[in-house]
């Protein structure tokens, strides 16, 4: 990565400074507003604690949700406020504006190793519009600006590429965070110099939604496994009854193409569950992809098709995860996700670097128990998604480059 981090940055141009820190604190909330998953928060404490210990003046800026730009009280950041809070052993200051001289005034009573947290960014109309005027008027609540929010580099918004532009053009640096640096570093290196094999893992719903990312990562792996309700199309495109399943009958040309075109790299479920309806309870049989009922859908990979994947995986150098094999929110249709979730976290006991994607893959493994014996969850979906296309990422490219400074 040729962009500055705050690592390049001396304690100097910190101590007594305002340092801008966009991070991405849009987590769940349940039916009373209490957080149910704080990744996004905790991911960020590794920056905040060594602003803290260096005596920067810290001012966080985040999105919530889609309030379409007007202030919607149930996507206040709030909540996260209170957590970061407890999760820093430390108060964490919050004001209910983004800009305007409340905010700026909050800014300017900080004291060193103060935290303080500003309202939503998507209340203002023009954040989601990379307004030049909005941008400029967050540039003004900091003397650096730090970019911690990779799930948000894919958006062009105001606090994530236009503030750090207005930034550079006064002279302030603008720089990745630990966690930006973090996901760049894993998702660029499995990108460009694999441990090798290099097995790639795809999943998800649709292979419209992941097509570009299959056809940038087909020239690079040594092998691509397919789950998820995509793989229903490539299922018809090589001629097999697909039942009541979801299929894309515009990419199934498409998919021919990917199947005959890959060799022996593209590796498709040979087995799968299928049933009546997605529910909890709900019927269960197991067949072989080429004997999927007319009147079922598929709704996992089965037993045979994790044992092909689970042997794939041995020994592999690299692992990238990104889908799940079924519809795992659904216990019945978990087992498949489950098992190639367990069989990524051996390759990394055996040595292999395996990067989860982010997204329902993140979701899955942190609510199996296996985050910690992966070696990175992405904290973007999104944005991992469009890195691995090998699209340019607005809120990195927006950043401080290296051989600049």
């Amino acid at each position: 990565m040729n962009k500055l981090t705050l690592n390049d940055l001396p304690k100097s141009a910190l101590t007594g400074r305002r340092v801008l820190v966009r991070v991405d604190y849009n987590v769940p909330l349940d039916a009373d507003g209490r957080i149910t998953d704080d990744t996004r928060i905790s991911a960020t404490v590794l920056t905040l604690r060594y602003l803290i210990e260096n005596g920067a003046r810290i001012v966080l800026l985040s999105h919530f949700g889609r309030p379409r730009g007007k202030p919607v009280p149930e996507m206040s950041l709030r909540p996260a406020a209170a957590r970061l809070g407890e999760l820093l052993g430390r108060d964490v200051a919050f004001v209910g504006e983004t800009v305007g001289p409340e905010a700026v005034e909050a800014t300017r009573k900080l004291g060193d190793g103060d935290v303080l947290l500003l309202e939503n960014t998507r209340f203002i109309a023009g954040e989601e519009k990379n307004d030049r005027e909005l941008a400029r008027q967050m540039a003004g609540l900091g003397d650096v600006y730090v970019n911690d929010a990779f799930g948000a580099a894919h958006r062009a918004h105001s606090s994530t590429a236009g503030v750090a532009e207005v930034m550079k053009g006064e002279g302030k640096p603008a720089v990745a965070g630990f966690l930006m640096a973090k996901e760049l570093e894993y998702l660029g290196g499995a990108l460009e110099h694999p441990k090798r094999p290099f097995v790639a893992i795809l999943g998800g719903a649709k292979i419209s939604g992941k097509i570009d990312v299959i056809t940038a990562l087909l020239p690079k792996v040594d092998r691509l496994l397919i789950g998820g309700a995509m793989a229903n199309t490539f299922f018809r495109a090589m001629g097999l009854q697909t039942g009541t399943s979801l299929v894309e009958d515009d990419r199934v040309e498409m998919a021919r193409g990917l199947v005959q075109g890959s060799g022996d790299r593209l590796v498709l479920p040979v087995d799968c569950i299928v049933t009546d309806r997605l529910e909890a309870g709900a019927e269960k049989q197991v067949v072989s992809r080429e004997a999927i009922p007319a009147d079922r859908m598929v709704a996992d990979i089965g037993p045979r098709s994790v044992d092909l994947y689970r042997r794939e995986l041995e020994g592999a150098g690299t692992v990238l995860w990104n889908g799940p094999m079924g519809v795992f929110e659904v216990p019945e249709f978990a087992d498949g996700t489950r098992g190639v979730a367990e069989a990524v976290a051996a390759a990394t006991d055996a040595g292999a670097t395996t990067i989860i994607g982010g997204g329902d893959s993140a979701a899955a493994v942190s609510e199996m128990g296996l985050e910690a014996r992966m070696s990175h969850v992405s904290t973007g979906g999104g944005a991992s998604l469009e890195f691995l296309e090998g699209k340019e990422l607005p809120g990195v490219a927006a950043l401080s480059d290296r051989d600049a400074s």
